[in-house]
């Protein structure tokens, strides 16, 4: 019987254990951030790493450690803003416990037990026997720093990189500078009054003057040696010090650091819960929320109690109750982070247009901006695609912006503004030429550059310019149409056809095309002229460009010969090595990575690739391409994102994928179908109403589609309208692990292009 029994009790432990684990896998898959890695791709495959941003989701409030990346041996003192993407910290804070003598306006520190999470971080500084603690609010953020070293005071360096600090008391406040004028502003504030502070004086802390100023500006605060915790908490602005200090004291009324952490997980939990994700693969599960997690990081919403400062004009104006949002790079997240966001937070869509539409109010030349900014239009990369992002919200559905008025804006952006990329000057001869001839010319053989708009180091980009600007050109003719401008719609629909000026029907290729219509000599596609290939393409080579007709992707079918000859040379394109060694080939294409063939997945231009073999009637080719690409090149781990990720550009197209459909041609309604990763897909769509795609005979392995079936009806088409998706229903794919070759493979299932009935 004793045995029966501990037979007994073993049992029940071995139960108890089992409904434990089973019980925690629940908890967790019911926690989206739970999954989120912000570590995945801190390692970069050429250019700049993808770093692990703490904040909350499009708030004016980023941090990250500041190092080269995950292999960076020191970090540099601890961040307070980072004021636009990818840049550095804006004023620096540098716990110490030491020698005075020995300090500096920044301290580099030796880290380890490093934690990152969306909403929180927290590290050992172990040169000085130091832990930090920190989590962010919207605008403002708090510190909690454990000083382990006895019998040494402990301090605090506080920094401005450019710009005036004023101490009084127990806090510190002031502003740097940025560009354009642009400058962001803080207030700091401990919760111990501090013996002393002042400027670096040798070895004694000169307390006499309360204000610092200019390049590495910096205040030393000394605490009394019995202190082993000091909290710190900031607001910042970019309006003054006395808004810096409202908004810390709306959002960070006391010094509990773990009610701003847990208040900062159930925003997390709530933004990224819009898509709830089912099935076995806990990676793919990692690898979504955490590429859902990244489209979060922008734009930012710089609204300041209901006033906003804009770059644009130097001026703070009210918001009139529309939050007003900057910093995006319009040229990476039209294609495929706006039309996510159309789906699942539309009224930030909405928002986000009319602070594109105020800006170009705002500038002395009201032109559409391409890469908004905290400190104003950059006007970085080619073309002007902001114009997409408004028509391809209206036409989905979005209103709640001045439809007329961003016309005006995007007409003006595409024909006043100069096409030459990296530039904002007017239009001149290049763009005179392009309007006349149709297409962005490239330089003669021995021609040497004397046009005053083009770029220095980034050169005409001749094929780049006219294929981003054709289809620039196709989506402001919809607008026109939406506008009853029916003669500019005629006109800027004839001249989206203007691609057909630079195709080579010898190699059909999009090739270089000089002012008197000769095509560019002895040219390599894979490796066209100047770094990064601008004196031809940009960024990438010719094989990408390629496919840059997201407009009118069946006329580019016919162009290539027919569907057979489109597929063939979609898999040519995979196919073909580098022809070069890969020193050589990246010291000329840095971002020209995630390399299959000649593709690549690095990159933003190629993301719609994948999806083009449903337009020649062989969608489980889309399928078996994307799911390869997603298992290549998008994983858990340091390495997991091939290229420049761009703040949620990159990345969207993972969330999409993983989903199971993508927004080939933004501007129209709908989406190509391509292989659910996930057993269920759950979308909040709005008003109450959720999309589920559902797979049947779901295993991670099957990638191929068999049949489908949209709300119980039959679906053998590969794609699905916009209308479809946000009235709330399911699409249901029966799955395998091998292809249906018959399904969606007929002349009426193909994707619509150019042109299609607008529900």
């Amino acid at each position: 019987m004793k045995k029966k029994k501990n037979t007994i009790g073993l049992s029940l432990l071995i139960m108890l254990f089992f409904l434990t684990t089973i019980q925690g896998r629940a908890q967790k898959e019911t926690q989206p951030v739970n999954y989120v890695n912000p570590y995945i791709g801190n390692i970069s495959h050429m250019l700049v790493p993808t770093y692990p941003t703490i904040h909350l989701p499009n708030s004016m409030l980023r941090v990250y450690p500041e190092r080269g990346d995950y292999t960076g041996n020191t970090v540099r003192g601890l961040p307070l803003i980072v004021t636009s993407h990818r840049g550095s910290s804006a004023f620096n804070l540098s716990p110490y416990q030491g020698e005075i003598k020995d300090m500096k306006s920044v301290i580099d520190f030796g880290y380890d037990n490093e934690i990152i999470r969306p909403y929180y971080y927290s590290v050992d500084l172990d040169d000085y026997n130091i832990h930090v603690e920190y989590a962010p609010s919207h605008q403002a953020g708090i510190y909690r720093i454990q000083f382990n070293e006895s019998g040494k005071s402990p301090f605090l360096v506080f920094n401005t990189g450019n710009g005036e600090l004023t101490s009084k008391g127990n806090t510190i406040s002031g502003y740097q500078k940025l560009d354009n004028d642009t400058r962001v502003y803080i207030y700091f504030e401990t919760n111990i009054q501090p013996l002393k502070v002042g400027t670096h004086k040798g070895e004694l802390i000169d307390s006499a003057v309360n204000t610092t100023s200019g390049h590495n500006a910096y205040f030393i605060s000394e605490y009394p040696i019995v202190v082993k915790e000091i909290k710190a908490r900031y607001g910042v602005s970019f309006i003054s010090v006395e808004q810096a200090k409202k908004n810390l004291e709306r959002e960070i009324a006391s010094y509990d650091l773990s009610g701003v952490a847990n208040k900062g997980r159930e925003i997390w939990n709530s933004t990224l819960g819009k898509i709830a994700v089912k099935g076995s693969d806990e990676n793919a599960k990692t690898v979504f929320y955490t590429s859902l997690y990244r489209i979060y990081e922008r734009m930012i919403c710089i609204s300041e109690d209901g006033r906003y400062y804009s770059a644009f004009d130097k001026k703070v104006h009210n918001d009139e109750g529309i939050p007003f949002y900057t910093d995006d790079w319009i040229w990476d997240t039209h294609q495929a982070t706006h039309p996510l966001r159309v789906i699942i937070d539309s009224k930030k869509e909405v928002d986000m247009i009319n602070s594109y539409l105020r800006m170009a109010d705002q500038m002395e030349r009201p032109w559409m901006p391409n890469f908004p900014e905290v400190t104003g239009d950059s006007r970085r990369m080619n073309a002007n695609h902001g114009v997409a992002m408004v028509i391809d919200a209206y036409n989905k559905g979005l209103r709640g912006f001045d439809l007329e008025k961003a016309y005006v804006a995007c007409k003006a952006a595409i024909t006043e503004k100069t096409l030459a990329p990296w530039s904002s000057k007017p239009a001149g001869i290049l763009d005179r030429f392009y309007k006349d001839h149709g297409y962005f010319p490239a330089l003669a053989k021995g021609e040497q550059e004397t046009v005053p708009e083009v770029h220095g180091w980034e050169k005409r980009q001749p094929v780049a310019v006219t294929l981003g600007t054709v289809y620039d050109e196709w989506c402001l003719s919809l607008i026109a149409k939406a506008l009853g401008k029916e003669k500019d719609a005629t006109y800027f629909s004839d001249r989206s056809l203007n691609y057909h000026k630079i195709f080579n029907k010898e190699t059909k290729f999009f090739h270089p095309k000089d002012a008197s219509g000769k095509f560019m000599e002895d040219l390599d596609y894979r490796f066209p002229p100047g770094i990064g290939g601008r004196d031809a393409y940009d960024e990438n080579n010719a094989w990408v460009y390629r496919w840059g007709v997201q407009h009118n992707i069946a006329d580019l079918v016919n162009m290539m010969g027919g569907k057979r000859s489109f597929v063939e040379e979609l898999e040519r394109m995979y196919s073909t090595p580098l022809g070069k060694g890969r020193p050589d080939f990246h010291h000329q294409f840095g971002d020209h990575t995630g390399i299959v063939g000649q593709f690549s997945m690095g990159n933003e231009p190629s993301m719609h690739i994948p999806y083009l073999y449903n337009y020649a009637g062989q969608p489980w080719r889309t399928q078996k391409r994307v799911r390869n690409l997603l298992k290549q090149w998008f994983r858990n781990d340091l390495m997991g994102i091939p290229g420049d990720e761009d703040g949620g550009g990159l990345t969207s197209f993972v969330v999409f994928s993983l989903i199971g459909f993508y927004p080939v041609t933004p501007g129209l309604p709908m989406y190509v179908i391509g292989s659910p990763t996930f057993e269920t897909v759950k979308l909040d769509v709005g008003n109450g109403k959720t999309f589920e795609v559902l797979c049947k005979n779901y295993a991670p392995e099957n990638k191929f589609i068999q049949s489908a079936k949209l709300n119980g009806k039959v679906l053998n088409k590969s794609w699905i309208l916009h209308s479809d998706v946000v009235k709330g229903g399911h699409l249901e794919l029966v799955m395998g692990k091998h292809p249906n070759k018959d399904w969606a493979s007929s002349d009426d299932a193909l994707p619509p292009s150019f042109s299609m009935y607008v529900k």
